[in-house]
C-alpha cells in the first residue's frame, strides 16, 4: 500500500499532493526495516510473504486514482499518514508490549524521529490542506475519497484475521515460533558439536 501510495506521490504532477507530501511522513523505509527485522533480510523474496486481495484492492485503488484523479490522492496522504502519526505513539507502544520487542526494534513504522510534536505538525498539516486550491467539488470528491479508503483499510484488518489485535498476535505467535526454531537449532549444534 505505502509503495503504491508513495510511488504515486512521486510520480504525480498533481501540485496538491506535492504540497503536503512530507518526506517525514513517509512510510516504506521503516516498514522494510520492520519487515527485515520480522522476516530476516531475505523478506523480499519470500514466497510466503505476499499481499492480501484486500491490499491488492487497496493498491489498485490508488493506481486507479493516480491515474485518473490524482486530486483523491490527498484523501489517502490525509488516512494514512496522519492516522499513523496521530495513533503511532499508542499503537508503537501497545505492538512494543504485547510483543516484548526490545531495543525499538519491529516498529520503526511507528516512530516519526523527524517529527518532535506530532500535535503541532498535524495542526501544520491540516492548514495547508486547508489553504490547496480546490473546487467545492473537489473537497467532496476527497471526502468521499477519505471514507472509502477507511472501508478499504477495514477490509485489510478484517482480513488479517478480523482484528488488528489479532493480527498483532498472528506475528507474535510467528516470531515465537520463528526464535523457537532459531533457539531449537542452536541447541542442536552444541549437542552435535
Amino acid at each position: 500500500i505505502y509503495t503504491a501510495m508513495e510511488g504515486s506521490f512521486d510520480s504525480t504532477e498533481y501540485l496538491n499532493v506535492k504540497a503536503i507530501d512530507d518526506e517525514e511522513l513517509r512510510r516504506v523505509s521503516s516498514l522494510e526495516k520492520d519487515m527485515e527485522y520480522f522476516h530476516g533480510p531475505n523478506w523480499k523474496s519470500d514466497k510466503s510473504i505476499s499481499p492480501t486481495p484486500a491490499t491488492m484492492a487497496y493498491v489498485s485503488r490508488i493506481n486507479e486514482i493516480a491515474a485518473h484523479s490524482p486530486h483523491l490522492l490527498l484523501a489517502h496522504q490525509y488516512t494514512r499518514y496522519l492516522g499513523d502519526l496521530f495513533g503511532g505513539q499508542m499503537m508503537g507502544g501497545m505492538a512494543t508490549r504485547s510483543l516484548d520487542l526490545k531495543d525499538g526494534k519491529g516498529v520503526a513504522f511507528y516512530e516519526f524521529e523527524s517529527i518532535p510534536n506530532a500535535k503541532e505538525y498535524i495542526t501544520g498539516w491540516y492548514q495547508r490542506l486547508n489553504d490547496l486550491d480546490l473546487t467545492d467539488r473537489q473537497k467532496s470528491e476527497i471526502l468521499d475519497e477519505a471514507n472509502y479508503v477507511f472501508s478499504l483499510n477495514i477490509a485489510v484488518f478484517e482480513e488479517l484475521e478480523g482484528s488488528p489485535l489479532k493480527a498483532m498476535w498472528k506475528l507474535a505467535l510467528s516470531t515465537f515460533r520463528q526464535n523457537m526454531k532459531v533457539w531449537h537449532n542452536s541447541i542442536g549444534e552444541k549437542h552435535l558439536g
